[in-house]
């Protein structure tokens, strides 16, 4: 499994990947459509991201708002609604980062996850893997987790670490398993207006498309899997993909054939990016 390191101007399609480089600087697996709009929020207002938009990811720390383009995705913790206001006046569009798939030492509600949902450690300091079949213990946290970007201003998510069953976590978990959570995690978005991102987990594709309003990816490219996510562009989502040991030279040609939003980054997502 590929992730980063845990730690959108106008709505127009822009495209391909069109921007220059810049430096440093519950227990019920219902459809998310089914989820009522926060009261002023129909489904219809929700943000929908259009294949080609380019963006920035930074997760490490409070958000640059230095890069020129329509979409910014950053860590919900780490940035406050001041930060998020900051670069709606600037015309952007903001991805609230949150981890759904894996408990952090370094979060403030790192008491709120019983023991018995602890698993092994993903390979990051800080980090270990959560039971997703305790839905009934994890839906309130990832709720209030939600609540949060919402209050901040946000206008989407980004779920990360939504493949657990493809690695070895230290439970059981299956694909039927991950298929429930992934769409519980999509009700709870949608129940707050927030458009909700899937990240990776390229083999539920099938099953989550008409549940997601846009895709996150990483590597795509460097494992000959980028193709995969053409049902997003076919339905008129974004892709926002990324790449970081693969020069752009070597994928953005077949990114702009494909529609994604392509760039090169660095694994600890600072502010340098190389776009397509």
């Amino acid at each position: 499994m590929r992730y980063a390191v845990a730690a959108l101007v106008t709505a127009a399609v822009l495209g391909g990947c069109s921007a220059p480089p810049s430096g440093e600087a519950g227990d019920r697996p219902t459809s998310p459509g089914d989820s009522p709009a926060p009261s002023g929020t129909s489904e219809q207002e929700r943000w929908r991201p259009q294949p080609g938009l380019d963006w920035q990811w930074q997760l490490d720390a409070r958000a640059d708002p230095s890069v020129d383009v329509p979409v910014y995705d950053i860590d919900g913790f780490e940035n406050s609604a001041a930060d998020v206001a900051r670069l709606h006046r600037a015309g952007r569009k903001v991805i609230c980062y949150v981890n759904v798939g894996a408990w952090e030492d370094f979060r403030p509600d790192k008491d709120a996850f019983p023991r018995a949902v602890l698993g092994r450690s993903n390979g990051w300091e800080g980090e270990r893997w959560l039971d997703i079949r305790q839905v009934s213990v994890l839906r309130p946290i990832m709720e209030r987790r939600f609540d949060m970007c919402r209050d901040k201003g946000f206008d989407a998510v980004e779920p990360d670490l939504v493949e657990g069953y493809g690695n070895d976590t230290g439970f059981p978990l299956t694909a039927s398993d991950q298929l429930r959570y992934n769409l519980m995690i999509a009700d709870i978005a949608h129940a707050r207006g927030l458009s909700v991102g899937l990240k990776n987990d390229l083999p539920q594709i099938p099953q989550l498309l008409d549940h997601f309003d846009f895709a996150v990816n990483e590597e795509c490219a460097q494992y000959g899997e980028c193709e995969e996510l053409s049902p997003f562009i076919a339905a008129g989502k974004a892709v926002f993909h990324v790449e970081y040991a693969v020069p752009t030279a070597e994928f953005c040609a077949e990114s702009r054939r494909l529609k994604l939003s392509s760039m090169l980054k660095k694994p600890e997502l600072g502010v340098w990016r190389e776009a397509c």
